[in-house]
């Protein structure tokens, strides 16, 4: 499937896509080029959609800045990844739909009632209440699958297994795998939903088709700026997109890290009080026509500028090499387990490296 092919598609239909695809994006549609409330971070007029929108796609909010085209405003607004955008707009569009596989993501399925947002309260109430501890004897499928990943158990509350959790594509269960439970909490440490990693009962990622997802959560908690807590901070912080390459960074740094889950939320991180420093390590990602310098190079390029404005010391570390062939990235995760700890920078070089910038 070819971008150029849906982005042709969707021109002059974008109005129609934003709202189906993300309907928390309607009141905005409804009043094209009108401020309204920001459907990430609330508020009550900072965000409108671009008088062009169906032609564009796009959209800009006084906080969380511009998204100039319909893909871009879709990532913010759920979350998602560029590829997976591109499938739901291609889906919805039905370009390739012969070949394309078909994609359900709960986030472009908000709650539509009170009874709905309740349902998704008791929804990740349930799910957590029946995960057990890592350290538990059941949990042995989140042992071996981070131990094959070279990251050493480390006891977290906001990490959890659930060893048999139902696994859903287009609204049908395939099947009941374990999985890794992480809490993702918004800026002011609430919590927000769930992100689950599938696994098989051997410890590899489960056989289908998104192996990491997150769960539905209620419309007024807000994903923008929110992190996986994996520990509490210190005066200096680690950021990294994803959870096993959060973990690893942990590994290899002995620091505290949290995890943003993808590029976007890394871009749109806000940071917690009383954190003075931010190493950013970022995934090193090839170009692409959306991301000419790689999606996280550009993410943690930004957020660095972001927290430097904020008066927080903040520098961004990119892993050293080549993107192996055949591979879209490389990450922490990779570095970890070509060159263990010794593949990391040293704190002290890291401050020296900040004061040359300086």
């Amino acid at each position: 499937m070819e971008s150029k092919e849906v982005k042709f598609a969707a021109n002059g239909r974008w109005g129609s896509i934003l709202g189906a695809l993300a309907p928390q994006l309607q009141p905005a549609l409804d009043r094209v080029g009108h401020h309204v409330a920001c459907p990430v971070h609330g508020g009550r007029d900072g965000y409108r959609v671009f008088s062009d929108v169906d032609e564009s796609g796009g959209s800009v909010c006084n906080t969380c800045g511009v998204h100039p085209d319909g893909f871009a405003t879709l990532m913010w607004v759920s979350g998602m990844d560029f590829k997976e955008v591109l499938r739901a707009v291609a889906e919805y569009l039905q370009v390739g739909a012969v070949s394309l596989p078909v994609v359900r993501k709960t986030v472009f399925r908000q709650p539509t009632s009170e009874d709905d947002l309740e349902k998704s309260r008791q929804a990740l109430n349930r799910v957590w209440n029946e995960s057990i501890d890592r350290a538990h004897r059941d949990a042995e499928p989140a042992r071996l699958y981070l131990a094959r990943r070279g990251i050493a158990i480390r006891q977290s509350e906001t990490l959890r297994l659930h060893p048999s959790l139902a696994y859903f594509e287009e609204r049908k269960e395939v099947g009941t795998f374990p999985a890794i439970l992480a809490i993702v909490q918004g800026p002011d440490g609430g919590a927000i939903t769930i992100h689950r990693t599938y696994l098989s009962t051997d410890g590899h990622k489960a056989p289908v088709e998104s192996p990491k997802k997150l769960m539905r959560y209620p419309k007024q908690r807000k994903l923008a700026g929110g992190a996986i807590r994996l520990v509490e901070p210190g005066d200096v912080l680690a950021l990294a997109e994803g959870l096993e390459t959060a973990l690893a960074v942990m590994e290899g740094m002995k620091m505290p890290v949290w995890c943003s889950i993808n590029a976007h939320l890394l871009e749109n991180f806000i940071p917690p009080s009383g954190v003075s420093q931010i190493l950013v390590f970022a995934d090193k990602d090839r170009p692409t026509e959306q991301h000419p310098r790689g999606h996280g190079q550009e993410a943690a390029k930004h957020l660095v500028q972001r927290l430097w404005e904020m008066g927080i010391k903040a520098s961004a570390i990119v892993p050293a090499g080549e993107i192996p062939a055949g591979q879209k990235s490389l990450d922490w995760l990779d570095i970890l387990y070509r060159d263990g700890s010794a593949g990391f920078p040293t704190l002290q070089s890291v401050e020296f490296a900040m004061r040359r910038v300086a």
